[in-house]
């Protein structure tokens, strides 16, 4: 044996093209490393590439995902279904269109993500901070798992980062790793500028890796991505619905009822926990052109001679004004209404997100 090894030894010190090809071999593939654009921005902010140590996490985060072929497909496919609605949010609350790299970022726009944590949905919110953001959490219902409910309360989140660290950066820096710690790792270092913070190593790749995505989704084409238009995920239709429930309505017999499946209709609200329609206010998707017919749908399926409650979501929106109910937010208000919640301020005069039950809002200027 030991007669061999040394045999084999000496083969490959002859012979070394025989385990290492040389660079010219056509056998062998040959890839070429991306280069980072010389000049770069995220929310209008620029990146100091001219400090290596930023150019070098930036190329780091940047080359993990552009090689992350499944990956990068995914995220083009899925853009298609879920960036039009994400864009028009942004634009009407004014805020950079760059944020929708950062549900990139979270869950690769994936509803059912999970971090270890206890983060989960679109944006990864937590409990407590969905709670607080407005987001109906509790044992019927998980609105961090709604795409249009999750998104209207990060944005609303984020707009109040920016307002208290200053910057899209901090802001997004304090979205993964908590205002408090941001907050307190800005106090006990004297230094309020992202890159010469030290910040859990999770928290100082994440904006580098939203930048990475950014690299690649503003220009795939560049870095070896095509897709056919009609491979890319489209945005899915329905119709909205507001319920305000107080019976045990199975879901299996309001599907059947609206001419669709258990499975479909779970889908298209996937922030329903159980087997039934929830208990109180409620926003339900229901198949396209089903929105008008829901109500008498709904009232069949409930004990005789209690009605029920659903209107078409849409009608509401032709209303000239809200009043508030118990347990209502600027944020829940703006998905009932279809009214958003800059507007809603704009119209009503509103600082901050205070309201009060029986408060009389103003749906249009």
């Amino acid at each position: 044996m030991t007669l061999f090894c040394w045999l084999a030894a000496v083969c490959l010190l002859v012979q070394p093209h025989a385990a290492f090809p040389s660079a010219g071999d056509p056998s062998q593939p040959v890839h070429d490393d991306y280069p980072l654009p010389e000049t770069f921005s995220l929310c209008g902010e620029v990146f100091p590439l001219e400090d290596r140590h930023v150019w070098e996490m930036l190329d780091r985060e940047f080359t993990i995902s552009v090689w992350d072929r499944a990956q990068v497909f995914m995220w083009l496919k899925r853009a298609g279904r879920y960036f039009p609605l994400l864009e028009e949010k942004l634009a009407e609350a004014g805020m950079p269109q760059d944020l929708k790299y950062l549900a990139l970022a979270e869950s690769s726009l994936i509803g059912y993500v999970n971090s270890r944590a206890g983060a989960k949905g679109y944006w990864q919110f937590m409990a407590h901070t969905a709670r607080v953001s407005g987001l109906r959490k509790d044992l019927l219902v998980d609105e961090r798992l709604s795409f249009e409910h999750s998104t209207q309360a990060a944005l609303e989140y984020l707009k109040r980062l920016k307002v208290m660290f200053g910057s899209w950066t901090l802001a997004m820096a304090a979205y993964n790793c908590g205002e408090s710690r941001l907050k307190k790792e800005i106090s006990e270092q004297r230094v309020k500028e992202y890159y010469r913070l030290d910040l859990p190593i999770e928290t100082e790749r994440y904006i580098y890796r939203i930048a990475a995505i950014k690299i690649i989704m503003e220009d795939p084409a560049r870095y070896g991505y095509r897709i056919p238009s009609e491979r890319v995920y489209q945005p899915l239709r329905s119709d909205t619905v507001e319920v305000n429930n107080r019976h045990q309505v199975h879901l299996a017999d309001l599907a059947q009822a609206l001419d669709t499946d258990f499975k479909s209709l779970k889908e298209m609200n996937p922030q329903i926990l159980g087997r039934h329609l929830p208990t109180g206010p409620f926003l339900l998707k229901v198949p396209q052109g089903m929105g008008e017919k829901f109500p008498a749908v709904l009232t069949r399926l409930v004990p005789p001679g209690k009605p029920q409650a659903g209107v078409p979501h849409s009608a509401r929106t032709d209303e000239s004004y809200y009043i508030v109910k118990p347990g209502d937010t600027l944020n829940r208000i703006a998905v009932k209404t279809g009214i958003s919640v800059s507007n809603l301020k704009r119209y009503n005069e509103i600082d901050g997100s205070l309201i009060k039950t029986g408060q009389k809002l103003q749906l249009h200027p």
